[in-house]
């Protein structure tokens, strides 16, 4: 069980018998009387947002979420299909559960799915991927009046910042979890 000192952006917690994630958070001391906890909680399923203030003294029961070894195969009409690479047992995502994630999956990729119960309902990606860029502006030697940064647009289709000496073919490394350009990578 967790308690309120537990809280923190990124909990997994159940509410009203389903799994919830702690998207935003704030601990407030008043003067007088019990410390609360302002939480800004999505439905893992859903994917609805709320808000909801816990008092000190509170407790919670964590998430019964399961992370299983799946390699990522192909989208189609049905979703986003992953295999479990031990059962060989396929299960679909659709794109409004995978969010932005969806713009980091390559074929074959390793990821975790997040299970609950038999349900999955998110990935977990690795936390830097390579991507070749599509589409970028050239760089102009000298052209240092519109900054340092260029938008590019990589094969999943995804569009970043990146420094002006990347070029339409380059690899790049993307870090997943922010979806920023983190470096070139050499071929």
């Amino acid at each position: 069980m967790y308690n309120c000192s537990d809280l923190k952006k990124g909990l997994k917690l159940m509410v009203d018998g389903e799994p919830h994630v702690i998207v935003a958070f704030d601990f407030t001391k008043p003067g007088k009387g019990q410390a609360l906890y302002k939480c800004k909680l999505r439905n893992m399923i859903t994917g609805s947002l709320f808000d909801r203030t816990y008092r000190s003294g509170e407790s919670f029961e964590p998430a019964s979420l399961e992370d299983r070894d799946m390699q990522y195969l192909y989208q189609d009409e049905s979703g986003y299909v992953f295999m479990d690479q031990k059962s060989y047992e396929q299960v679909h995502l659709s794109e409004e559960t995978l969010g932005d994630d969806k713009y980091f999956l390559i074929d074959n990729m390793d990821v975790k799915v997040l299970m609950f119960g038999e349900r999955a309902i998110g990935i977990t990606l690795p936390n830097f991927v390579n991507l070749k860029v599509t589409q970028t502006d050239p760089w102009v030697k000298g052209d240092t009046a519109a900054g340092n940064n260029k938008p590019a647009t990589v094969e999943t289709g995804y569009t970043l910042q990146v420094p002006s000496f990347v070029e339409e073919g380059d690899l790049i490394q993307i870090d997943t979890r922010t979806g920023a350009y983190n470096t070139r990578v050499k071929e």
